[in-house]
């Protein structure tokens, strides 16, 4: 008998904890943000990031793809430290050995034109070009 009291109040604790785990916030419904997306000083910040992290880099082909990451990682830090309110953040980083070709690089997003922004930043060195493309983008 005490067995069973003892069975169901633990399951009665369990029941408790599982339902103070999900906090619900209830939407604002806010359309403006209070402290907004600034493009220059996101451009700003990821040229200098790039060009601290590549100024002595030499391409080369295994190695980029760590490298990419470990830039758009730095940048994508840098630009949550500005602290703009309500955005969420997409951090691109590519890098092309130059060899004397053109080069076109495209996006497509669902893009709200008023909230929605997005920053490029360009380093160029001897043997390599390095972009990065940050987008932010509005939540609610």
């Amino acid at each position: 008998m005490e067995e069973e009291n003892l069975n169901d109040s633990t399951e009665a604790e369990l029941a408790l904890r599982a339902n103070r785990a999900k906090i619900r916030y209830v939407n604002t419904y806010r359309l403006e943000s209070r402290k907004k997306f600034r493009d220059c000083l996101v451009r700003d910040k990821a040229q200098a990031i790039l060009m601290n992290k590549l100024q002595q880099a030499k391409y080369d082909g295994i190695s980029s793809p760590s490298l990419c990451a470990s830039v758009s990682e730095e940048i994508l830090k840098a630009v949550k430290e500005l602290d703009f309110d309500r955005y969420k953040y997409v951090v691109s980083v590519l890098i092309v050995e130059k060899a004397g070709q053109a080069m076109n690089v495209a996006s497509r997003w669902v893009w709200d034109a008023q909230r929605d922004s997005w920053v490029s930043a360009k380093f160029e060195s001897e043997t390599f070009i390095a972009l990065a493309l940050i987008m932010a983008c509005y939540y609610d």
